[in-house]
Formats: structure tokens, C-alpha cells, sequence
């Protein structure tokens, strides 16, 4: 029985994330297509989506501020015209714990975004729409290969530094 007790003891402590707070950092939106007279037969859209992330310590313990930073540009299939532009940066207030140092990293870039995710889906929905388009409800997005990527562009990056350097 005391073996059983020593064992529940030693088992670590699961990871805690709690949303303190989450808000728009900045946001605009241009509807070009407006502003340029684009008729309406110009308007099927090709829509790029460009993600990223930004991790900071607050100076209260265990909370860090997590921004998604995204750009939604809408181009005429035809003709690469600029339709819209929205760029938008959402921030999250973590509190963070009980996760290992080397886990960190990837927690504050993996699971606290997919955390934002649908507020931002919502916003971009919303503005979309009362900026005069459909709404556009964008595709999950893989933060774990958005991790992935980041961390072998950065090993690609290294290995590509000029000779002699270290």
C-alpha cells in the first residue's frame, strides 16, 4: 500500500494553460476592389494566407503573451488584381504550468495558438463580411507544422552560414 501511495506521489504533475486575457493588438482592413472601381466579373479571388507567431514573458510568473500574426490578401485570379487586404494581430495571455523548460518552447507556439484559433477565425469571418465580401472562414491551420518548418528553416539557415563562422 505504501508502495502504491509513493508511486501516485511521484507522478508529475499534468500541464496547466489558462487563458488570463485575449484581445485584438492591431487589425486593418483595406477593400481595394472599392477603393479601385474593380467591376464586379474581377472579383473571383485568389486568397493567400501568411501566419506568424510571436512568444513573450510577461513579468508576472508562469504568463506569456502569445501573437498570431496573420495577412489575408484576396488577388483576381485573372490578373493578380488586389480584391482586399486584412492583416490582423491577436494577442493571448497564457498562464503557463508545470511544463519541462525543453518543452516550453513548443507549447507556447503549438497549443497556445491553436487555443486563439477559432477567435481569429471569427474575426476574419466577421470583417470579411462587413468589409462587403462572403465571409471567409479560414482552413485549420497546423501549428505544429508551422513549428516544424520554422525550426528547419532555422537548421537550414545554420548550415548554410559562411565558412569560418561558428
Amino acid at each position: 500500500m505504501a508502495e502504491e501511495n509513493g508511486a501516485a506521489a511521484a507522478q508529475p504533475t499534468p500541464p496547466k494553460m489558462q487563458v488570463v486575457a485575449q484581445f485584438i493588438k492591431d487589425m486593418s482592413f483595406e477593400n481595394i476592389a472599392a477603393q479601385k472601381g474593380l467591376g464586379e466579373g474581377d472579383n473571383t479571388p485568389d486568397i493567400q494566407v501568411q501566419v506568424n507567431l510571436d512568444a513573450k514573458k510577461r513579468a508576472q510568473d508562469n504568463q506569456y503573451d502569445i501573437t498570431v500574426k496573420l495577412e489575408v490578401s484576396a488577388k483576381t485570379k485573372e490578373g493578380g488584381k488586389p480584391i482586399f487586404l486584412m492583416e490582423l494581430e491577436y494577442t493571448g495571455v497564457f498562464l503557463v504550468e508545470n511544463v519541462p523548460d525543453d518543452q516550453l518552447h513548443p507549447f507556447l507556439l503549438i497549443e497556445c495558438p491553436r487555443m486563439l484559433f477559432p477567435f481569429i477565425r471569427r474575426i476574419v469571418s466577421d470583417v470579411t463580411r462587413d468589409g462587403g465580401f462572403p465571409p471567409l472562414n479560414l482552413e485549420n491551420i497546423d501549428f505544429l507544422a508551422l513549428y516544424r518548418n520554422e525550426l528547419a528553416r532555422r537548421a537550414a539557415a545554420e548550415n548554410t552560414a559562411p565558412a569560418g563562422t561558428t
